[in-house]
């Protein structure tokens, strides 16, 4: 029986054998003894994405009162539900985000903490996530973008849409009506800035 721990392009978590590129996490928001998820998503605004091996240290998921690992498709997929680069297990990575984030949204040096205070409101509405509108024609949005669609999640890949599931990309087989944004607005920007996040196999695939 999988544990709910998979994130969606849209924030939640569920359950689902697939475990993705990536890992991370928004704090404590698990039971260890039943290692089940509490009733709260998040313990922390600093939600974060971290390589799934490090130094060669091994962690029982969901084993004790440590923060709760959560797992993604893709590093999109992370972005769009509202999550960044950690800056302890990938810190080269954290540092190019933080400056194309502040290219993008034309700001000075920022610490984590004022990404992730942005970061929250935008991602959040009244504890839901927050879809925005698109800022430009689907078209033009920067590979690693993702949309929202009825109930579908899109990966945006050169211009075109492809559809998300927890095993990864396949081609759209509509056109997408009144698509959302799910990246948050200053993520998009630092994309936009040249930020390249790491997008699953399936992805490179599916646009050829």
């Amino acid at each position: 029986m999988p544990l709910q721990n998979r994130v969606t392009p849209t924030g939640e978590i569920v359950a689902t054998p697939e475990r993705g590129l990536f890992v991370g996490n928004r704090g404590i928001i698990h039971d260890p003894a039943t290692k089940t998820l509490l009733r709260k998503r998040w313990s922390t605004p600093a939600w974060l994405t971290c390589v799934l091996e490090f130094r060669g240290r091994r962690r029982k998921v969901m084993a004790g009162r440590s923060w709760t690992e959560l797992f993604f498709l893709d590093e999109a997929t992370a972005l769009a539900a509202g999550h960044r680069p950690c800056f302890f297990c990938r810190r080269e990575d954290a540092n190019r985000f933080r400056a194309a984030w502040e290219k993008g949204n034309g700001c000075g040096h920022l610490l984590a903490g004022e990404m992730d205070a942005v970061l929250h409101r935008e991602r959040l509405d009244r504890g839901k996530k927050r879809l925005h509108e698109l800022p430009m024609p689907l078209r033009e949005l920067p590979d690693g973008a993702m949309v929202q669609a009825g109930t579908d999640s899109f990966l945006i890949a050169q211009g075109r849409p492809l559809k998300w599931s927890p095993a990864g990309y396949v081609k759209a087989s509509r056109e997408l009506q009144e698509p959302m944004l799910l990246t948050p607005p200053s993520t998009l920007r630092a994309l936009i800035a040249g930020y390249r996040p790491v997008l699953h196999p399936s992805a490179r695939m599916e646009r050829m």
